[in-house]
């Protein structure tokens, strides 16, 4: 059975093999992983036992704005409804915002259209990375 948690703490194995399990190259960073996952205003998370296997991560400007950075579920466990879960916590938490932004992968659009986004045409998402995925 799935357990939903909102905590902070997390080991750097735990969020390891979570991000590693997406094959998301921060993966290779556990140390600042668990150390940013105490900075993110929001951090729900999703537990089978003590192996966490989804989680989201936000940031807000505590009255407007609020930036999905983190979405992930773990791809045994994917399509358990764990990921639309952990968004609408977020978006939830987040109701009384004028916002929630995040960016998808293209070929997340559609999960996330499910769960109430826009694509918005008129703008492109930038970055400035060192990370490989």
């Amino acid at each position: 059975m799935i357990e939903y948690k909102d905590t902070h703490e997390f080991t750097p194995q735990q969020v390891e093999r979570l991000f590693l399990s997406v094959e998301w190259s921060s993966g290779h960073f556990p140390e600042r992983l668990a150390a940013a996952m105490k900075n993110y205003e929001t951090v729900f998370s999703a537990w089978d036992g003590d192996k966490v296997v989804g989680m989201i991560c936000a940031m807000d400007d505590g009255t407007m704005n609020a930036y999905i950075h983190y979405v992930l579920v773990d791809p045994d466990y994917q399509h358990q409804s764990i990921g639309k879960t952990l968004i609408e916590m977020t978006k939830e938490k987040y109701k009384d915002f004028l916002r929630i932004v995040l960016i998808a992968y293209n070929k997340q659009v559609p999960f996330y259209e499910k769960c109430g986004f826009e694509k918005e045409d008129k703008s492109s998402p930038m970055f400035i990375t060192s990370l490989w995925t």
